[in-house]
């Protein structure tokens, strides 16, 4: 699984003009997965998230009660563009599996004590975010 992980204060994902998901200060996660990857990667991934020590201060979200997390489905982080101007997407793994496992990664960022917001699977979603710093960071498990 990969993770495009943005500190941000404040952040929202709307589809079709309705906010479907909102946070403040915090995280903005988007989350590809593999085809080859399991819910433990949904899990590795959320635990290393989470502790990242990438607030402000050098804190984590579980060192903040008030930090939160908005998570967004992102098939595209496996876009392969090595060849041609087409990129490829076959290295993502498809709606039915990939969406169990952005839900698990979602879940055990909850499980930990993240306050967590989402976008909608599938859906077109239009996302606005004020990057703090800026802070981006990819992660991979």
């Amino acid at each position: 699984m990969r993770a495009l992980v943005q500190r941000v204060t404040r952040a929202c994902v709307q589809v079709d003009g309705e906010t479907v998901g909102e946070i403040g200060t915090g995280l903005v996660i988007l989350v590809g997965a593999a085809n080859a990857d399991t819910v433990e990667h949904s899990v590795a991934l959320a635990r290393k998230v989470a502790g990242l020590r990438i607030l402000r201060d050098e804190v984590s979200l579980l060192d903040v009660p008030t930090a939160s997390a908005l998570v967004i489905s992102q098939f595209t982080l496996y876009a392969d563009t090595r060849k041609g101007r087409r990129p490829s997407w076959s290295a993502a793994a498809p709606g039915d599996v990939a969406e169990p496992l952005v839900d698990a990664f979602s879940h055990a960022l909850g499980d930990l004590g993240v306050w967590v917001a989402t976008g909608r699977f599938g859906a077109d979603m239009s996302v606005e975010l004020v990057n703090d710093g800026p802070v981006t960071l990819l992660l991979e498990v």
